[in-house]
């Protein structure tokens, strides 16, 4: 009876998942059919316009005036008659766009209504919300940034924060987080990734990455996966420059590309390009517009990379987004209709357009679509892959309801729902306990961690960089709140820098207890002989000081964990994988600066308030004499010590 009942059970369930992969597939093929006629009556300048993103970031009537640019918080008439008149598939906003709750989501519905008024179809709006070091909306919930997220061993942690970024992104009228990071940061020297990465272990980086695509969807927020084919082995910005990986398509498959076939099952509907070379597969050059000089053209514009490996072979069948245009790899090295044939023929199905700061800023978009018209209609740009990219898009949009929106008023209702949500007590809360997770414990000799404070001692905190000295007050606000400073107890904040390196050791003397936290951001801040670097000399010195006292040293590493090789002598290290600047201390509750929760936990934990958790996702490595990175493993992936 039981077996019967069991073998019902199976059939049951196969027919249930049949019935929803039924569904999926009537509802993609209702999508394509309605994409198809939406795409049939647009010009190819609407169709090439519908695969671009629109950054209006800042604005200037006057570009030879002194007068500093604002920042586009609303709409001024030049902006409302150009999105008008353009009809742009994306808008992408940035910092500068998003000032508070209500703000933001009165932008975004005021663009759509003038996209609208033009005849334009609803608008895809995005923003880069990582979390971390990442994230665009200054009064939302920051938490705790990717590798973090996989320091708390937990991929859980990943979705349920998504699930968070979704839920604020949604409420603003916001459908595309450019989010998750999809990177294997296996070179500890790369200038930009970093704790952006999950790990440097490409099947970690695959289980968090594809748990954080499942928080989005969660709350209806389409996620994207970044920065195809893998921006973690790179010596260079592509930002500032135009970085080569010197890898094979067998090498890329096997490791960068894991994450990316992970997130893809999980149902990432965008995928972000990178401004890379891999001359290993793709070995196709032009000639540099910066230097004269033969370069390979970097995935964005590589049609072997996006089109036969991305599409062909890990199947993936939603948009594909480049990276930035304006970005120094792009900008730098190619004539606009290098960029606009290149990225389109090799596959790109939206363009992110360069940041419009002024009226010029506008001329030079027009030049652009211009450009991509005549190159669309004398055969240079392929119609068939816009016509492609067309349907993409739009049915993207239809599969998350956008094409049925008609109406963007802003109701009272909708704002009160957007400041409810937007920065929350239970989101904050949440980001504060994955931060906490997070903590990673890599040494405790002589019981230095965590510290013993009583009433009346001082406990200083000494920081390397100035623009983290907020998170110490934030701090001992939090532990006298909670009871966990003793009454009486005090703690100091000070800046070490070249000209207080003498009041430091002094302070650092009279301290009862001394915390120290270091932020390195890149490589060369590992090595004192830098101006980057030169906070790791004067930490190693007063270190040696308070050891020839007899007394003890602890040292937080709040961004990059690098920097734990930078200090042998240190008693206890810390890892909190990220922070960022506090200017003013958050609200308690509800609306208010956004904050990274890392560096504040780390200081509350540092004074017992909890005990750390966490395990390394990375290796770290050792440095050698000349405090350079080696291939030595000081600490492996994994390691972490409860501070009990």
């Amino acid at each position: 009876m039981r077996r019967a009942i069991q073998k019902w059970a199976c059939i049951a369930l196969t027919l249930a998942m049949l019935c929803e992969g039924g569904a999926r597939l009537r509802a993609s093929a209702e999508a394509a059919g309605e994409a198809e006629r939406l795409a049939a009556g647009m010009s190819t300048r609407e169709k090439l316009a519908q695969m671009m993103f629109f950054s209006p970031r800042t604005w200037k009537d006057d570009p030879a005036s002194e007068e500093a640019a604002q920042n586009v918080r609303a709409l001024n008439e030049p902006l409302r008659q150009y999105v008008a008149r353009s009809r742009f598939g994306g808008i992408l906003l940035f910092a500068e766009n998003c000032g508070d709750a209500e703000q933001t989501l009165r932008l975004a519905a005021d663009l759509q209504e003038a996209n609208r008024a033009g005849g334009g179809l609803p608008m895809l709006f995005a923003v880069d919300q990582e979390g971390g070091m990442v994230a665009r909306l200054g009064f939302g919930t920051t938490g705790p940034g990717c590798m973090a997220l996989a320091a708390t061993g937990n991929s859980e942690n990943a979705r349920r924060m998504a699930r968070i970024y979704g839920e604020e992104l949604a409420s603003l009228g916001i459908h595309v987080d450019f989010a998750p990071d999809a990177d294997v940061n296996d070179n500890p020297a790369n200038p930009v990734i970093g704790v952006r990465a999950f790990s440097d272990d490409a099947r970690t980086v695959g289980e968090y990455a594809s748990a954080y695509v499942r928080g989005l969807h969660d709350a209806g927020t389409i996620a994207t996966l970044k920065h195809f084919p893998g921006h973690g082995n790179t010596a260079v910005d592509s930002h500032t420059g135009l970085p080569l990986v010197d890898r094979t398509r067998e090498e890329l498959l096997s490791n960068e590309l894991i994450p990316f076939r992970a997130g893809i099952a999980a149902g990432a509907d965008m995928v972000m390009t990178a401004h890379i070379q891999f001359p290993l597969v793709d070995g196709q050059t032009r000639v540099s517009a910066a230097t004269g000089e033969e370069i390979c053209v970097p995935a964005t514009m590589s049609r072997v990379i996006l089109t036969q490996i991305l599409r062909g072979e890990l199947g993936f069948e939603g948009v594909i987004v480049s990276d930035a245009l304006d970005m120094s790899a792009i900008r730098d090295n190619y004539a606009l209709d290098d960029i606009l044939i290149g990225t389109v023929n090799a596959g790109v199905n939206m363009l992110i357009l360069p940041g419009v700061r002024g009226a010029e800023d506008l001329a030079r978009i027009d030049e652009m679509l211009d450009r991509a018209v005549a190159l669309a209609e004398s055969g240079a740009i392929d119609m068939a892959m816009v016509e492609d990219s067309v349907r993409r898009v739009l049915a993207l949009k239809q599969k998350y309801g956008l094409l049925e929106r008609s109406d963007f008023t802003v109701t009272e209702e909708a704002v009160r729902a957007a400041r409810e949500v937007c920065g929350s007590a239970a989101h904050r809360q949440a980001a504060w306990e994955i931060a906490t997770e997070a903590l990673t414990l890599l040494r405790n000799e002589n019981d230095a961690f965590p510290l013993q404070a009583r009433p009346g001692e001082e406990t200083l905190i000494l920081f390397t960089a100035k623009s983290r000295v907020g998170a110490g007050d934030f701090a001992a606000q939090l532990l006298a709140g909670s009871g966990a400073l003793p009454e009486g107890a005090a703690i100091r904040s000070l800046t070490l820098a070249p000209e207080t390196e003498a009041e430091c050791l002094r302070a650092a003397r009279d301290a009862d207890h001394v915390l120290f936290v270091s932020r390195a951001w890149a490589a060369d801040c590992l090595d004192p002989a830098t101006a980057n670097g030169w906070p790791v000399g004067a930490v190693n010195r007063i270190i040696g000081e308070l050891h020839r006292e007899g007394r003890t040293a602890v040292v937080i590493s709040a961004q990059l964990p690098y920097d734990a090789a930078c200090y042998p002598e240190a008693d206890a290290i810390l890892l909190a994988y990220g922070s960022s600047p506090m200017r003013g201390l958050p609200a308690e509750k509800g609306e208010g600066s956004a904050y990274a929760p890392n560096l504040p936990a780390a200081l509350c934990a540092c004074f017992g308030g909890t005990a750390p958790q966490g395990r390394l996702p990375v290796t770290l490595p050792a440095l050698d004499a000349d405090f350079h990175l080696t291939n030595e493993a000081l600490y492996p992936s994994g390691t972490g010590a409860r501070g009990e």
